[in-house]
């Protein structure tokens, strides 16, 4: 299937359709050994050879996004009153993107964006008990029965118990992580409401093998590289 030369460019991260002229311009891009002319020419992306500077640009079907989530914002393709994690995308990237898995309104962190519709039914399915970890702070010290709990299963009202977490706390006994195999319904809050808690900060850190970028600020995003898709697909292949 062809599509615009600056499409290409910006899907594969390589520029934004804003820069892709400018990089063609300057005789950077080439098609098939020929310098391009024209941002909006036709490519095959899937036969033709592109280049940025005599280097093959790699095309993936699929678009993987990591983002830095920060407060405020829904994980929603759309919403009437309130800003969605795909406003913190350019808007020529946004077609066809949408969250695979859900962060509370005031949960930040890791979150992928995707338009491989496979991937994310396996992330978001709960036969596949994916390990995602996060990062708290609680607001008052946990005890040791507590922490147990935790470790081993609470009840939540009306939706049975959890499966068994990894706890680890810190010296002050109000932060830690806790990872997590399940994805229920303001989950990690409301564990924490079940042993007489509550939780003041919430930060997602990795889903499976996929950690958050260190260097990424929050409200900003990358592509993943090419290591952190096969992780995440290998996840996928190894359920079927």
């Amino acid at each position: 299937m062809s599509m615009r030369l600056d499409r290409f460019l910006s899907t594969t991260g390589v520029a934004s359709r804003s820069e892709a002229p400018r990089l063609i311009k300057k005789g950077r891009i080439t098609v098939n050994g020929t310098p391009a002319k024209r941002h909006d020419d036709r490519v095959e992306p899937k036969t033709d050879e592109i280049c940025l500077d005599g280097s093959p640009i790699t095309y993936r079907e699929h678009t993987y996004i990591m983002l830095n989530k920060p407060q405020g914002y829904v994980s929603a393709t759309e919403d009437l009153g309130l800003p969605t994690v795909l406003e913190l995308l350019p808007p020529e990237l946004r077609r066809g993107l949408f969250p695979s898995g859900r962060l509370d309104r005031d949960t930040v962190g890791l979150m992928l964006l995707t338009d491989d519709g496979e991937l994310s039914h396996f992330l978001l399915s709960p036969v596949s008990h994916l390990p995602k970890t996060y990062f708290f702070r609680c607001g008052s010290q946990i005890s040791e029965e507590a922490a147990e709990k935790l470790r081993t299963g609470v009840e939540l009202n009306g939706d049975g118990i959890t499966k068994p977490a990894e706890l680890a706390l810190s010296d002050t006994r109000t932060e830690g992580q806790i990872t997590i195999t399940e994805g229920r319904y303001h989950q990690i809050k409301r564990m924490f409401a079940a042993v007489g808690n509550v939780i003041t900060y919430l930060r997602r850190v990795s889903i499976g093998e996929l950690s958050l970028d260190p260097s990424l600020p929050e409200g900003e995003w990358r592509y993943l590289n090419e290591e952190e898709i096969s992780s995440l697909q290998k996840h996928n292949r190894n359920r079927k």
